[in-house]
């Protein structure tokens, strides 16, 4: 990690932000839930975030960075101060024969910003296409989608001391990407607030379409010259098919993490069960996906009371209208249950509960 220095000499009264409270966060969250924020603010540059994280009267006060909101489940109000992040503007910062290196605000939407690369000729995050959020998101969670995963592009990113201000530079080894996993969701978690994410992208053409969905829908496509604006129309054909849009029905996507097992695990649940799609991680590894084990214990399409598993997609869990945070929780808890003791697998959530 790089610490920048910042200008605390002078800072943006935070009279000029615009601070409010009760505010319903209904329409910010894709699952629909109602809940309130006891405190809310927007902040649309990196000086008015620093501001409103050392402010005197907020300072102590439990804070909640709200991106999109396409990844979280609320639970309850929020009995605090939620920081809506809204800095915006992409960049090309600079490049070689062979890359581009683009920084982009982490209130940026991520498809916006996949659709503004695209239409610039610039490779490597066609994949990622139509995932829903931002782009300061996207490295917490390291996104991923048809074979690609967000590290794959990733230069560097700039966050914000939640403590004292101070501006600090992760490279992509400080980050300590994972499987849907970054330092920010373990070892610094609530430390930091992403400010700005730079991406190397390619300038030739170096296409993953090793997912066996991607190149069958290419097919069907009749695509016959492989380019990145067809693999994205090609990822969002397959992600409108098989996800409901959180504009008709609330959800978070993916609910659950695919799983990742040793192999001697899988090799015992591929004596009873033959048809179990897997995916080799490594010599010892094998990732299992989660819709498969819970469409076997029978949620897919099942309903209760506002809230299922989706009728086309087990791992996406859905609020009908009027279902509460707690009771898709609860919803999750017993998927959770039923997968552990079927398979002897633990799924753990990728949506987080707040």
């Amino acid at each position: 990690m790089q610490k920048n220095s910042i200008d605390k000499t002078n800072p943006v009264s935070s009279m000029t932000l615009a601070i409010r409270q009760d505010v319903s966060l209904k329409s910010l969250n894709t699952f629909g839930i109602e809940a309130k924020a006891h405190f809310f603010v927007e902040v649309q540059n990196k000086d008015e975030l620093i501001n409103i994280l050392l402010n005197n009267d907020f300072k102590d006060m439990p804070k909640f960075i709200l991106g999109g909101g396409s990844n979280i489940l609320l639970t309850k109000d929020f009995e605090g101060l939620v920081i809506k992040i809204n800095i915006r503007g992409i960049e090309k910062i600079k490049e070689d024969a062979e890359s581009v290196w683009v920084r982009a605000g982490a209130g940026e939407n991520w498809h916006g910003f996949v659709l503004y690369c695209l239409e610039n000729g610039w490779n490597g995050v066609e994949n990622l296409s139509l995932i829903p959020g931002t782009v300061g998101a996207a490295p917490m969670q390291n996104i991923g989608a048809y074979g690609v995963e967000i590290k794959e592009v990733f230069d560097s990113l700039v966050a914000v001391n939640r403590a004292d201000g101070e501006l600090l530079t992760f490279s992509k080894e400080a980050c300590q990407f994972g499987y849907r996993e970054s330092i920010f969701k373990n070892e610094v978690k609530n430390q930091y607030v992403i400010v700005n994410v730079t991406f190397r992208l390619s300038k030739k053409a170096n296409f993953n379409i090793s997912y066996g969905a991607l190149a069958q829908t290419l097919a069907s496509m009749s695509v016959t010259t492989l380019t990145a604006k067809a693999i994205s129309q090609a990822v969002i054909r397959i992600r409108q098919s098989k996800l409901p849009n959180p504009e008709h029905i609330g959800n978070a996507g993916s609910f659950f993490k695919n799983p990742e097992i040793s192999k001697m695990q899988f090799d015992e649940l591929k004596a009873r069960y033959p048809t179990i799609p897997n995916y080799p991680v490594s010599e010892q590894t094998v990732k299992v996906p989660a819709a498969w084990l819970i469409e076997q214990c029978g949620w897919k399409g099942k309903r209760i009371g506002n809230t299922g598993s989706h009728k086309d997609q087990a791992l996406v869990l859905v609020n009908y209208g009027g279902a509460t945070g707690q009771e898709i929780q609860a919803l999750a808890e017993q998927i959770q249950q039923s997968v552990l003791e079927k398979f002897g697998i633990y799924l753990n959530m990728e949506v987080n509960v707040i």
